[in-house]
């Protein structure tokens, strides 16, 4: 038999409405996001399921909303009776996997991830920053592009998402010439993203340093369901690491590739993607066809999956 793993997406999941319908069904789901305002001190499901996408834009509302709908949504599996072997995030849902693993409860982390997107978002002023993804081209080649764009700034990659797709941020003059460059070594694409902030790169340690004063208050403990960090794609060896990880993971690349091909090589043959959203499912696929892999973000994925699992 092998392994199951369950995958917690990151920001840019985000919509509004999502998790509605398993709230709507589940008793235990519609709890979370009423947890959620009372941790927070306003009305998150109205926010989620009647807002607007400006709103759940903004870094640290998308941040906390995110980790809200994906433990909606973790719930639910878990009053079906399935549990994962193994538990990780791509960059804010890494959060989510610790709530899942039991090392940070849910206040505490929707708290944090709040605090969390407002201190990466001041950080660095709109505008200053910038992300890209550079698509089908080699990790070596991105970080050869990298460090000759770094001359006019912080240029680093970012996420090392699956094959042919790595996100590199910094600096926004710096990161438009990686994409020139990129595209001069055969690059396919080179997109700005979206994005408010430059996530994962040394513009960003400042962040880190706000973020471990907050973590000073919150109390972690030993995690019930092993979870795989993104600034190793190792797993995390006990509880006194997690908080430096947390810290860390800010500024660090996100190494997400590497943390599938490790649950893979551990015997993970099944992976739900749980919140919001379908890119993890698309990077997994990309990393390897040998896998199963579903999500659950509303009734109709929920089906699939447990009729997938059951199978």
């Amino acid at each position: 038999m092998g392994k199951l793993a369950f995958v917690f997406a990151g920001q840019g999941a985000q919509t509004v409405g999502m998790g509605k319908e398993l709230a709507d069904n589940f008793e235990c789901a519609a709890k979370v996001f009423d947890e959620a305002s009372e941790a927070l001190g306003f009305d998150v499901k109205d926010m989620i399921f009647n807002g607007d996408n400006e709103t759940l834009m903004i870094t640290e509302n998308t941040q906390p909303t995110v980790v809200t709908m994906s433990i909606a949504a973790l719930r639910v599996l878990e009053e079906k009776g399935i549990k994962p072997d193994v538990v990780a995030g791509l960059s804010l849902g890494e959060y989510s996997a610790h709530i899942a693993s039991g090392s940070i409860d849910f206040a505490d982390g929707v708290r944090l991830v709040r605090k969390r997107g407002k201190y990466m978002q001041e950080e660095v002023p709109v505008g200053v920053g910038a992300m890209a993804a550079i698509i089908a081209l080699s990790a070596d080649d991105v970080k050869a592009c990298c460090e000759e764009a770094s001359k006019l700034g912080v240029c680093s990659p970012a996420n090392f998402n699956c094959p042919g797709q790595i996100v590199v941020s910094g600096e926004a003059a710096a990161v438009e010439k990686c994409c020139e460059l990129a595209k001069e070594k055969g690059a396919k694409r080179a997109v700005k993203l979206a994005v408010s902030a430059p996530f994962h790169c040394s513009m960003l340690v400042g962040a880190g340093e706000k973020l471990a004063k907050e973590l000073e208050n919150v109390e972690v403990k030993d995690m019930s369901i092993p979870v795989i960090t993104n600034v190793t794609a190792d797993y995390i060896a006990s509880k006194d690491d997690i908080k430096p990880y947390l810290i860390k993971q800010v500024s660090s690349s996100v190494l997400w590739e590497d943390t599938i091909r490790r649950m893979i090589a551990d015997g993970v043959d099944t992976f739900v993607e749980v919140g919001p959203g379908k890119a993890l499912s698309g990077f997994i696929k990309k990393v390897s066809r040998e896998v199963k892999v579903f999500n659950v973000e509303d009734m109709a994925s929920l089906e699939k999956t447990l009729a997938g699992l059951n199978e």
